[in-house]
Protein backbone atom coordinates (compact mmCIF):
# COMPACT_ATOMS: atom_id res chain seq x y z
CA UNK A 1 0.00 0.00 0.00
CA UNK A 2 1.19 3.51 -0.78
CA UNK A 3 2.70 5.04 2.38
CA UNK A 4 1.11 8.42 1.75
CA UNK A 5 -2.32 6.84 1.43
CA UNK A 6 -1.83 4.99 4.71
CA UNK A 7 -0.58 8.19 6.32
CA UNK A 8 -3.64 10.09 5.16
CA UNK A 9 -5.92 7.39 6.58
CA UNK A 10 -4.21 7.58 9.98
CA UNK A 11 -4.41 11.39 9.95
CA UNK A 12 -8.10 11.34 8.96
CA UNK A 13 -9.03 8.86 11.68
CA UNK A 14 -7.05 10.81 14.27
CA UNK A 15 -8.76 14.08 13.39
CA UNK A 16 -12.18 12.42 13.29
CA UNK A 17 -11.57 11.39 16.91
CA UNK A 18 -10.47 14.92 17.86
CA UNK A 19 -7.05 13.69 18.87
CA UNK A 20 -3.72 15.44 18.59
CA UNK A 21 -0.59 13.65 17.42
CA UNK A 22 0.69 13.86 21.01
CA UNK A 23 -2.45 12.19 22.40
CA UNK A 24 -2.24 9.36 19.88
CA UNK A 25 1.46 8.95 20.62
CA UNK A 26 0.68 8.68 24.34
CA UNK A 27 -1.72 5.80 23.73
CA UNK A 28 0.89 3.98 21.66
CA UNK A 29 3.77 4.99 23.99
CA UNK A 30 5.80 6.44 21.15
CA UNK A 31 6.91 9.96 20.30
CA UNK A 32 4.62 12.45 18.51
CA UNK A 33 7.36 12.72 15.88
CA UNK A 34 6.77 9.07 14.93
CA UNK A 35 3.06 9.75 14.36
CA UNK A 36 3.99 12.74 12.21
CA UNK A 37 6.26 10.58 10.06
CA UNK A 38 3.45 8.07 9.47
CA UNK A 39 1.04 10.78 8.43
CA UNK A 40 3.58 12.32 6.05
CA UNK A 41 4.27 8.92 4.49
CA UNK A 42 7.89 8.88 5.67
CA UNK A 43 7.57 5.63 7.63
CA UNK A 44 5.02 2.92 8.33
CA UNK A 45 3.78 1.41 11.65
CA UNK A 46 4.31 -2.31 12.17
CA UNK A 47 1.45 -4.81 12.07
CA UNK A 48 0.95 -4.84 15.85
CA UNK A 49 0.73 -1.06 15.93
CA UNK A 50 -1.82 -1.05 13.10
CA UNK A 51 -3.91 -3.47 15.16
CA UNK A 52 -3.73 -1.06 18.08
CA UNK A 53 -4.69 1.83 15.79
CA UNK A 54 -7.77 -0.09 14.64
CA UNK A 55 -8.84 -0.51 18.29
CA UNK A 56 -8.25 3.15 19.11
CA UNK A 57 -10.10 4.47 16.07
CA UNK A 58 -12.78 1.76 16.20
CA UNK A 59 -12.20 0.67 12.61
CA UNK A 60 -11.41 -2.74 11.16
CA UNK A 61 -8.09 -3.52 9.51
CA UNK A 62 -9.61 -3.16 6.03
CA UNK A 63 -9.77 0.57 6.63
CA UNK A 64 -5.95 0.72 6.49
CA UNK A 65 -5.45 -1.86 3.72
CA UNK A 66 -8.41 -1.21 1.40
CA UNK A 67 -10.60 1.54 0.07
CA UNK A 68 -12.98 1.76 3.02
CA UNK A 69 -13.80 5.11 4.50
CA UNK A 70 -14.45 6.01 8.13
CA UNK A 71 -18.20 6.21 7.47
CA UNK A 72 -18.21 2.51 6.60
CA UNK A 73 -16.81 1.55 9.99
CA UNK A 74 -18.10 1.82 13.51
CA UNK A 75 -18.99 5.36 14.63
CA UNK A 76 -15.98 7.07 16.03
CA UNK A 77 -16.55 8.08 19.64
CA UNK A 78 -14.77 11.21 20.84
CA UNK A 79 -11.92 10.36 23.19
CA UNK A 80 -11.58 12.60 26.22
CA UNK A 81 -8.48 13.25 28.25
CA UNK A 82 -9.82 10.96 30.98
CA UNK A 83 -10.30 8.18 28.43
CA UNK A 84 -6.76 8.70 27.20
CA UNK A 85 -5.40 8.28 30.70
CA UNK A 86 -7.58 5.24 31.32
CA UNK A 87 -6.44 3.60 28.11
CA UNK A 88 -2.82 4.45 28.75
CA UNK A 89 -2.96 2.79 32.17
CA UNK A 90 -5.05 -0.20 31.16
CA UNK A 91 -3.59 -3.55 32.35
CA UNK A 92 -4.72 -5.01 29.05
CA UNK A 93 -2.16 -3.03 27.07
CA UNK A 94 -0.16 -5.34 24.91
CA UNK A 95 3.18 -6.63 26.15
CA UNK A 96 5.15 -4.60 23.63
CA UNK A 97 4.07 -1.35 25.27
CA UNK A 98 4.83 -2.58 28.79
CA UNK A 99 8.16 -4.31 28.48
CA UNK A 100 11.10 -2.28 27.17
CA UNK A 101 13.75 -4.77 28.25
CA UNK A 102 16.92 -4.64 26.20
CA UNK A 103 15.67 -1.68 24.19
CA UNK A 104 17.89 0.96 22.58
CA UNK A 105 16.09 4.13 23.72
CA UNK A 106 18.91 6.65 24.10
CA UNK A 107 17.70 10.27 23.87
CA UNK A 108 14.06 9.18 23.59
CA UNK A 109 11.39 11.72 24.52
CA UNK A 110 9.11 10.22 27.20
CA UNK A 111 8.28 13.60 28.74
CA UNK A 112 4.77 13.82 30.17
CA UNK A 113 3.74 10.25 29.35
CA UNK A 114 1.49 8.26 31.68
CA UNK A 115 3.31 4.95 31.79
CA UNK A 116 2.87 2.98 35.03
CA UNK A 117 4.41 -0.44 35.63
CA UNK A 118 6.85 -0.35 32.74
CA UNK A 119 9.98 -2.51 32.72
CA UNK A 120 13.38 -1.24 31.63
CA UNK A 121 15.75 -4.18 32.15
CA UNK A 122 19.12 -3.96 30.42
CA UNK A 123 17.97 -0.96 28.38
CA UNK A 124 20.00 1.89 26.91
CA UNK A 125 18.32 5.03 28.26
CA UNK A 126 21.17 7.53 28.06
CA UNK A 127 20.01 11.16 28.05
CA UNK A 128 16.38 10.06 27.85
CA UNK A 129 13.78 12.65 28.84
CA UNK A 130 11.37 11.33 31.50
CA UNK A 131 10.43 14.80 32.77
CA UNK A 132 6.89 15.14 34.17
CA UNK A 133 6.20 11.49 33.29
CA UNK A 134 4.17 9.19 35.54
CA UNK A 135 6.25 6.01 35.90
CA UNK A 136 4.48 4.72 39.02
CA UNK A 137 5.41 1.11 39.79
CA UNK A 138 8.01 0.87 37.03
CA UNK A 139 11.30 -1.01 37.31
CA UNK A 140 14.81 -0.22 36.07
CA UNK A 141 17.37 -2.99 36.35
CA UNK A 142 20.83 -3.22 34.83
CA UNK A 143 20.07 -0.25 32.58
CA UNK A 144 22.22 2.63 31.36
CA UNK A 145 20.33 5.78 32.39
CA UNK A 146 23.26 8.21 32.37
CA UNK A 147 22.40 11.85 31.91
CA UNK A 148 18.65 11.27 31.85
CA UNK A 149 16.10 13.87 32.92
CA UNK A 150 13.67 13.04 35.76
CA UNK A 151 12.48 16.58 36.52
CA UNK A 152 9.01 16.39 38.08
CA UNK A 153 8.80 12.67 37.31
CA UNK A 154 6.54 10.47 39.46
CA UNK A 155 8.71 7.56 40.63
CA UNK A 156 6.30 6.32 43.29
CA UNK A 157 6.73 2.58 44.02
CA UNK A 158 9.54 2.28 41.47
CA UNK A 159 12.56 0.00 41.89
CA UNK A 160 15.87 1.14 40.42
CA UNK A 161 18.36 -1.70 40.81
CA UNK A 162 21.97 -2.05 39.64
CA UNK A 163 21.47 0.70 37.05
CA UNK A 164 23.75 3.58 36.07
CA UNK A 165 22.22 6.99 36.81
CA UNK A 166 25.45 8.97 36.50
CA UNK A 167 24.72 12.69 35.95
CA UNK A 168 20.94 12.10 35.93
CA UNK A 169 18.80 15.09 36.95
CA UNK A 170 16.12 14.74 39.66
CA UNK A 171 14.38 18.09 40.25
CA UNK A 172 11.21 18.08 42.36
CA UNK A 173 10.94 14.39 41.55
CA UNK A 174 8.24 12.43 43.37
CA UNK A 175 10.06 9.75 45.34
CA UNK A 176 7.62 7.77 47.49
CA UNK A 177 8.33 4.13 48.41
CA UNK A 178 11.03 4.27 45.75
CA UNK A 179 14.02 1.94 45.95
CA UNK A 180 17.53 2.72 44.69
CA UNK A 181 19.54 -0.45 45.29
CA UNK A 182 23.19 -0.95 44.29
CA UNK A 183 22.86 1.70 41.57
CA UNK A 184 25.47 4.17 40.32
CA UNK A 185 24.55 7.75 41.26
CA UNK A 186 27.82 9.62 40.71
CA UNK A 187 27.04 13.15 39.62
CA UNK A 188 23.30 12.51 39.91
CA UNK A 189 21.62 15.64 41.26
CA UNK A 190 18.56 15.63 43.53
CA UNK A 191 17.15 19.14 43.96
CA UNK A 192 14.10 20.21 46.01
CA UNK A 193 13.10 16.57 46.32
CA UNK A 194 11.33 14.85 49.22
CA UNK A 195 12.24 11.23 49.84
CA UNK A 196 9.33 9.49 51.59
CA UNK A 197 9.40 5.87 52.82
CA UNK A 198 12.14 5.13 50.30
CA UNK A 199 15.40 3.17 50.20
CA UNK A 200 18.88 4.06 49.00
CA UNK A 201 20.59 0.83 50.02
CA UNK A 202 24.04 -0.56 49.23
CA UNK A 203 24.66 2.44 46.97
CA UNK A 204 27.73 4.64 46.56
CA UNK A 205 26.45 8.16 47.24
CA UNK A 206 29.79 9.90 47.76
CA UNK A 207 29.52 11.89 44.52
CA UNK A 208 25.74 12.29 44.55
CA UNK A 209 24.47 15.86 44.89
CA UNK A 210 21.59 16.65 47.27
CA UNK A 211 20.24 20.22 47.39
CA UNK A 212 17.26 21.38 49.51
CA UNK A 213 16.03 17.82 50.07
CA UNK A 214 14.02 16.25 52.91
CA UNK A 215 14.12 12.65 54.06
CA UNK A 216 11.19 10.99 55.83
CA UNK A 217 11.19 7.24 56.44
CA UNK A 218 14.32 6.67 54.33
CA UNK A 219 16.68 3.69 54.67
CA UNK A 220 20.35 4.31 53.76
CA UNK A 221 21.47 0.88 54.95
CA UNK A 222 24.99 -0.13 53.88
CA UNK A 223 25.43 2.88 51.57
CA UNK A 224 28.71 4.77 51.23
CA UNK A 225 28.05 8.39 52.22
CA UNK A 226 31.57 9.52 53.10
CA UNK A 227 32.06 13.26 52.87
CA UNK A 228 28.47 14.17 51.99
CA UNK A 229 27.09 17.51 53.12
CA UNK A 230 23.59 17.45 54.63
CA UNK A 231 23.81 20.85 56.28
CA UNK A 232 20.39 22.20 57.21
CA UNK A 233 18.53 19.12 55.94
CA UNK A 234 15.66 17.42 57.80
CA UNK A 235 15.72 13.70 58.62
CA UNK A 236 12.69 12.02 60.17
CA UNK A 237 12.46 8.26 60.83
CA UNK A 238 15.66 7.69 58.86
CA UNK A 239 18.07 4.73 59.11
CA UNK A 240 21.80 5.09 58.49
CA UNK A 241 22.42 1.56 59.75
CA UNK A 242 25.85 0.23 58.77
CA UNK A 243 26.32 3.15 56.36
CA UNK A 244 29.77 4.63 55.88
CA UNK A 245 29.61 8.22 57.14
CA UNK A 246 33.23 9.29 57.43
CA UNK A 247 33.49 13.11 57.46
CA UNK A 248 29.80 13.49 56.64
CA UNK A 249 28.30 16.80 57.77
CA UNK A 250 24.92 17.21 59.49
CA UNK A 251 25.72 20.76 60.52
CA UNK A 252 22.50 22.62 61.39
CA UNK A 253 20.41 19.60 60.37
CA UNK A 254 17.26 18.39 62.13
CA UNK A 255 17.16 14.72 63.14
CA UNK A 256 14.09 13.04 64.63
CA UNK A 257 14.07 9.31 65.37
CA UNK A 258 17.23 8.67 63.36
CA UNK A 259 19.23 5.45 63.67
CA UNK A 260 23.00 5.08 63.22
CA UNK A 261 23.29 1.44 64.31
CA UNK A 262 25.77 -1.09 62.96
CA UNK A 263 24.24 -4.19 61.39
CA UNK A 264 25.73 -6.48 64.00
CA UNK A 265 28.28 -5.56 66.68
CA UNK A 266 29.78 -2.08 66.86
CA UNK A 267 33.04 -2.57 64.96
CA UNK A 268 36.06 -0.36 65.45
CA UNK A 269 35.78 0.85 61.83
CA UNK A 270 32.15 1.89 62.24
CA UNK A 271 32.92 3.51 65.60
CA UNK A 272 35.75 5.59 64.10
CA UNK A 273 33.50 6.60 61.21
CA UNK A 274 30.90 7.99 63.63
CA UNK A 275 33.56 10.09 65.39
CA UNK A 276 34.25 12.04 62.20
CA UNK A 277 30.64 13.17 61.63
CA UNK A 278 29.99 16.89 62.08
CA UNK A 279 26.87 17.50 64.21
CA UNK A 280 27.63 21.17 64.94
CA UNK A 281 24.37 23.06 65.47
CA UNK A 282 22.30 19.97 64.65
CA UNK A 283 18.96 19.59 66.48
CA UNK A 284 17.86 16.10 67.49
CA UNK A 285 15.29 14.41 69.69
CA UNK A 286 16.33 12.90 73.01
CA UNK A 287 16.36 9.29 71.80
CA UNK A 288 18.57 10.02 68.79
CA UNK A 289 20.87 12.08 71.00
CA UNK A 290 21.12 9.31 73.59
CA UNK A 291 21.85 6.62 70.98
CA UNK A 292 24.69 8.61 69.45
CA UNK A 293 26.06 9.62 72.82
CA UNK A 294 26.02 5.97 73.87
CA UNK A 295 28.31 5.15 70.94
CA UNK A 296 30.77 7.82 72.02
CA UNK A 297 29.90 10.45 69.42
CA UNK A 298 30.91 14.01 70.27
CA UNK A 299 27.65 15.98 70.54
CA UNK A 300 29.00 18.96 72.48
CA UNK A 301 27.78 21.36 69.78
CA UNK A 302 24.48 19.62 69.07
CA UNK A 303 21.09 20.72 70.38
CA UNK A 304 18.47 18.54 72.05
CA UNK A 305 14.83 19.24 71.14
Amino acid sequence: MDLKVLGNKIASARKENNMSQAQLAQLLFISPQAVGKWERGESVPDFFTINKLSEIFRVDLNYFSGNQHLSENLPAAPISGATLRENAESPEERYLLTNFNGSALAETDFSGVVAPKRKFFGSNLQRTDFSEADLTGSAFKGSDVRGSNFKGTNLTDCTLTASNFTDAEFFQTIIIRTEFIASELSGAKFTETRFIDSKLKATDLRKTIFENCEFNGVDFKASDMDGLCFEGFTFINVKFDNASLKNTSFKGATLRNVSFRPTFALTNKFYKSLQTINFEGASMDKLTYAALKGMGVNLSKALVM
